[in-house]
């Protein structure tokens, strides 16, 4: 019981510090950055390739560090988590949370400058992204319907949905991009770029959403742990 307790404190901890680390860098380098005609920031046209490209924003080292850094904090959190699971799809769920913190950890250590392992690394943190929500499915359907799973729902299902439709819209032929390339090779698309940058747009989307569901997952672990014993308080 002792050694639960001290998993589910770690987890907990390692994963907030994690989400703080990412909100961190991205809040400093969207705050100062400029691009080269001058336009601020916009989360509709600008991609967060460019603000990791170093040469092109001037706090790229902040944003890859905080990238990579808070990615590894989460993947702590997850292995931690993972031991306390009792259910298939708990290690499932949890396992695939790891690779995809792994991988977002790779967007950071690799920025657009080295262009294809930059690329690989954000390709598959969609695909486990992704895979995640749909074993986070997985996971619901075996466990009673609590108050908390609904906001843990909300922000996975907009999840799955953004990073889904990264990955898939550009085989639709719609269009979207030149040739119909796959979004993650258009991320350092050239100026002047439509004021609405569908590209760019399911970026933010899938990874606000992606860490606001982290965030309920973690809190709500504590008001209704799934597999894990709560933790008790020492006073």
């Amino acid at each position: 019981m002792l050694r639960r307790q001290r998993l589910a404190r770690m987890a907990l901890s390692f994963g907030l510090l994690g989400l703080f680390g990412l909100l961190q860098g991205l809040g400093l380098v969207v705050w100062g950055y400029h691009s080269s005609d001058g336009r601020d920031f916009s989360l509709l046209n600008h991609s967060l390739s460019e603000l990791g490209s170093y040469g092109h924003s001037s706090l790229a080292v902040v944003l890859n560090g905080g990238l990579f850094f808070g990615s590894l904090s989460l993947v702590l959190c997850w292995l931690f988590t993972l031991q306390l699971s009792r259910q298939l799809s708990g290690h499932l769920l949890y396992l695939s949370l790891t690779l995809t913190c792994m991988a977002l950890a790779g967007v950071g250590l690799f920025p657009v400058n080295v262009y294809h392992l930059h690329t690989m690394m954000l390709k598959w943190f969609f695909i486990f992204g992704s895979i995640s929500v749909g074993c986070y499915l997985i996971y619901l359907v075996q466990r009673p319907f609590v108050a908390a799973t609904l906001w843990t729902l909300i922000p996975a299902l907009i999840s799955g949905i953004s990073l889904g439709a990264f990955l898939i819209l550009p085989y639709l032929e719609l269009g979207i991009t030149e040739g119909d390339n796959p979004f993650y090779y258009e991320l350092v698309l050239q100026l002047p770029r439509p004021d609405f940058w569908l590209p760019a747009v399911l970026v933010w989307l899938g990874l606000g959403s992606f860490m606001l569901w982290v965030l309920c997952l973690l809190l709500c672990t504590k008001e209704a742990p799934d597999e894990q014993e709560p933790i008790e308080s020492p006073y």
